[in-house]
């Protein structure tokens, strides 16, 4: 076996790719709102029920460009390196996301990315969805802190519920104002001001957050 995805399970990511592509497109294009479910899988060349078995949900269609993203920050709790903390390893996550220009922070001024940030905020049911997005990236870094900082239930939820807000508020910051015109680059140094600013703040309520033993 060389590890390779065989015949049918290549074919699966060719039709998920079309439908998410084909979506993507439309939504752009004619507004979430405005394109049915029927449209998308007509343009992707499936039937509805084959699309319904990829993105059980038509906001599914967009918010799965994001999963990868819901348990980004568990993730990076639980690879931190020994005696860093937390907040450390998170800070230094984010930073890095800046200077690379990571969609999830917010600083990216791609034109598609910049488009995809609107569709969402002028469609409630996305919102709505991102919400949730949210609650199971709160979820996720609660586990990794009581797993790795052997932190109490209520202090671990506590932690990821700041931390996750202060994530999100930091990137729409940054998000709007690159949907105003604001250039990435000439954003780039208050987004960095902004990032330390608010770890800073949060260290002072967390600072008892316990390093990797």
């Amino acid at each position: 076996m060389d590890g390779k995805p065989g015949l049918r399970e290549r074919k699966k990511q060719r039709t998920h790719a079309a439908i998410s592509d084909a979506a993507i497109t439309l939504f752009l294009e004619h507004g979430f709102n405005q394109v049915s479910v029927a449209q998308v899988a007509e343009a992707a060349e499936v039937s509805k029920r084959t699309l319904f078995a990829y993105f059980p949900t038509k906001e599914d269609l967009v918010v799965h460009r994001l999963a990868d993203h819901e348990t980004e920050s568990a993730r990076v709790v639980r690879a931190r390196p020994p005696g860093t903390a937390p907040l450390t390893a998170l800070r230094e996550h984010f930073l890095k996301g800046l200077r690379d220009r990571d969609p999830i922070t917010g600083l990216n001024d791609h034109p598609a990315a910049r488009r995809l940030h609107r569709m969402i905020l002028d469609a409630p049911s996305l919102v709505a969805r991102m919400a949730r997005f949210k609650t199971g990236a709160e979820h996720a870094l609660t586990e990794a802190l009581r797993e790795t900082a052997d932190t109490p239930e209520v202090t671990a939820r506590l932690a990821a519920v700041q931390i996750v807000a202060v994530h999100w508020a930091l990137a729409q910051d940054n998000a709007e104002r690159l949907a105003y015109g604001e250039p990435a680059d000439e954003r780039y140094a208050g987004a960095v001001a902004d990032t330390e600013h608010a770890f800073a703040l949060l260290e002072n309520g967390l600072r008892h957050l316990p390093p990797q033993q």
